[in-house]
């Protein structure tokens, strides 16, 4: 008897684990002018490891569009988590966030997917180039970790990543990943990126959805233009839709206005195809960043290049 009783909460523990959720948060530092070095802003990022799938998202883009309502804790926790994220989100309301996309990765299989969303529409890509790491022998002790530096030329700019074997989740934030241990710590040469690691904590309940099947499969060099050809469409049908409104007023037929419905839930999650793995989601964000905060986003991008 004893034995089942230790074989069941065995199971349940095992259980409990393998829904849970890991979350690695940052704390991240961002120069917004490209050209001169002005006050760094601040910002958390979170790194969501499950199982062998990840996804990349800030706080700030979480808190607006209300992503947090995904997780579902027991009643009495759940009714305390929403006040405490409508504070949250009051404080935040005007906050801009400089990643107003997220990122999914296959960490298996070294995949990596950026998303973003025109309003209404999921469009993503699978990243082309491997980071292609020089590991040192150097050790430090950083953000609470024995780490190791390796030091990486993506996007423009020379990254250099303290990571450690303590935490062994081949991870790290933005695009980064393929080393033998979780980055804790990681800046660029030029001073205007930094990520460290200050935590890490246990979700439970993270919600899962696939990509929608309507997604615009795009690619890196292409992803740009199909951005833009996405907005003119979004913007000839407001247009269309604003006309026919007004015909419909004019000609006594049935109100119209704007876009209709409230638009597909968003999905984060690893895009259809051969692996056959869906990704941790979070349901219901308008992924689009807004105009006025593309151009200053635009001044000082994470990828020069």
């Amino acid at each position: 008897m004893k034995k089942k009783l230790h074989f069941f909460f065995a199971l349940l523990l095992v259980t409990a684990v393998y829904g849970q959720t890991t979350r690695f948060v940052y704390e991240t530092s961002v120069n917004p002018d490209s050209i001169n070095l002005v006050s760094l802003k601040s910002e958390k990022t979170f790194l969501d490891v499950k199982e062998n799938r990840s996804l990349f998202i800030s706080e700030n883009k979480l808190i607006k569009d209300s992503l947090f309502a995904s997780f579902k804790p027991e009643e009495k926790e759940n009714k305390k988590e929403k006040k405490e994220l409508s504070k949250q989100g009051a404080k935040k309301d005007l906050e801009q966030s400089f990643f107003d996309y997220y990122i999914t990765k296959n960490i298996a299989d070294q995949k990596v997917y950026y998303h973003e969303k025109v309003f209404n529409k999921q469009i993503y890509y699978q990243e082309d180039r491997p980071i292609k790491w020089e590991v040192t022998n150097d050790i430090q002790k950083h953000n609470g970790y024995q780490s190791q530096k390796a030091t990486a030329n993506f996007g423009g700019r020379i990254w250099t990543a303290w990571f450690t074997k303590d935490i062994p989740i081949s991870d790290g934030p933005y695009k980064f990943s393929g080393l033998p241990g979780l980055i804790v710590k990681l800046e660029d040469d030029k001073g205007d990126y930094k990520f460290d690691l200050i935590k890490k904590i246990m979700i439970k309940n993270a919600f899962e959805e696939p990509v929608n099947s309507d997604a615009k499969v795009s690619t890196r060099i292409d992803f740009k233009g199909d951005i833009a050809a996405l907005e003119l469409e979004a913007k000839s049908n407001r247009k269309a839709f604003s006309s026919s409104d007004r015909g419909g007023k004019r000609g006594g037929g049935m109100p119209g206005g704007g876009m209709r419905g409230n638009g597909p839930p968003s999905g984060m999650g690893m895009p259809p195809g051969n692996d056959g793995d869906g990704m941790m989601q979070m349901p219901n964000a308008n992924l689009g960043a807004p105009a006025a905060f593309n151009s200053e986003i635009s001044q000082n991008p994470i990828e020069l290049k």
